[in-house]
């Protein structure tokens, strides 16, 4: 028995994510490949890195009809902008991610967490959202070697060089520390 809970969004058939998939009917092994460049949706990433905001994402896809709906499966491949979790410059690189996803006809065959067709329309977006974000580096580095910054000045330590050092004082010392600048002040006098 359908769930009543379940409410089903309706499509806007002209957004740039959702796919018609009026060709392929409801016959089972219908096959229909697609290569398609569309705009990244807002928001696509995690605190360091992510997929600008309209950047162009190539999807290589196929969809097939299957007895209880539409399988897509492919991959995309989209650009990443964000700044490195070390020295915090800038960090650009591509992403390729697999996506496979089944869409149901009716929410009868489907759980709550499975993805249903509106009609003869899907959408495509959280599926590339889901493989994307769960695909992105935590702590993304400019390059596998990137010192990082100094944690007392902040300076960059790739830019500071091998000689790059602090006077370390202990706290339980450092009263002691003006006594002997003082001594040896006086010895020069």
């Amino acid at each position: 028995m359908p769930s009543e809970s379940r409410m089903t969004q309706h499509l806007d058939p002209r957004s740039p994510w959702v796919i018609s998939t009026h060709d392929l009917g409801k016959r089972p092994g219908t096959m229909r490949q697609m290569t398609l460049t569309l705009p990244a949706p807002a928001d696509l990433g995690v605190d360091m890195i992510g997929v600008p905001k309209d950047a162009e994402v190539e999807l290589d896809l196929r969809l097939e009809a299957v007895m209880e709906g539409v399988l897509v499966s492919g991959t995309a491949q989209a650009p990443l902008a964000g700044e490195c979790a070390r020295c915090l410059d800038p960090v650009s690189s591509e992403i390729e991610v697999d996506l496979q996803e089944l869409f149901f006809y009716s929410d009868e065959d489907a759980s709550e967490e499975d993805s249903l067709l509106d009609g003869e329309l899907l959408d495509l977006e959280p599926t590339f959202r889901d493989a994307v974000v769960l695909a992105l580096p935590l702590s993304p580095v400019c390059r596998e070697d990137c010192a990082g910054l100094c944690t007392e000045c902040g300076v960059k330590l790739a830019e500071a060089g091998d000689d790059h050092r602090h006077e370390k004082i202990d706290a339980r010392w450092a009263s002691l520390q003006g006594l002997i600048t003082d001594k040896d002040n006086d010895q020069e006098k």
